[in-house]
């Protein structure tokens, strides 16, 4: 809690400039002397409330605006989904609200079938050829393309030639769902 406290007074003096106030400004319409600011925002003097509160509504911001959180660990620690011949690689938090994947797409001789679901899907081509067969179209998207689609349009996606295509797909959650949850069985 102290070494987020020692940024308060770097983080006031951002705020303050990023207004185009100066120390006088500030301290005037916050009722407070020039020199307080000045050593608060210099680390010579402790962050407090009484100080911080006038402050903060001058500027419009809050009090947690100042104060740093440590930040986690950003790498994403999630497992590979194998399913269908597909590899996907997660790359967002599970509680992200993107749901973002490196899909491998591996070649296949047949197109598989088409397939209506709820859900809305962005892809973007990394590596190889990637066949989208979306309603009466049959594309071939390369290297640096990108498609985005309604998925209650009937569609397939496949690796297009001999060898695998990887994309990265953004997906809203039907989506997800449909691309990494193994399908719930029938009733008969």
């Amino acid at each position: 809690m102290r070494d987020e406290l020692a940024q308060v007074g770097a983080r006031l003096r951002i705020v303050r400039r990023s207004r185009g106030w100066t120390l006088d400004e500030l301290a005037s319409r916050a009722g407070m002397s020039a020199s307080t600011l000045s050593r608060l925002e210099s680390g010579k003097r402790q962050a407090s409330l009484e100080l911080l509160l006038p402050l903060t509504r001058q500027l419009g911001i809050r009090v947690d605006d100042l104060i740093s959180v440590d930040a986690s660990d950003p790498r994403i620690h999630r497992p590979v989904i194998r399913r269908d011949g597909l590899v996907i690689a997660p790359l967002a938090p599970e509680s992200s609200p993107v749901h973002t994947y490196k899909i491998t797409y591996p070649p296949v001789a047949v197109l598989p079938e088409l397939r209506v679901h709820d859900g809305y899907e962005w892809i973007y081509v990394l590596a190889g050829r990637l066949r989208l067969r979306l309603g009466d179209q049959d594309l071939t998207l390369t290297r640096g393309e990108a498609a985005e689609f309604d998925t209650r349009t009937p569609h397939a996606i496949s690796a297009a030639g001999g060898k695998p295509a990887q994309v990265i797909s953004i997906f809203n959650d039907d989506g997800v769902r449909m691309h990494t949850h193994a399908p719930e069985p029938q009733d008969p």
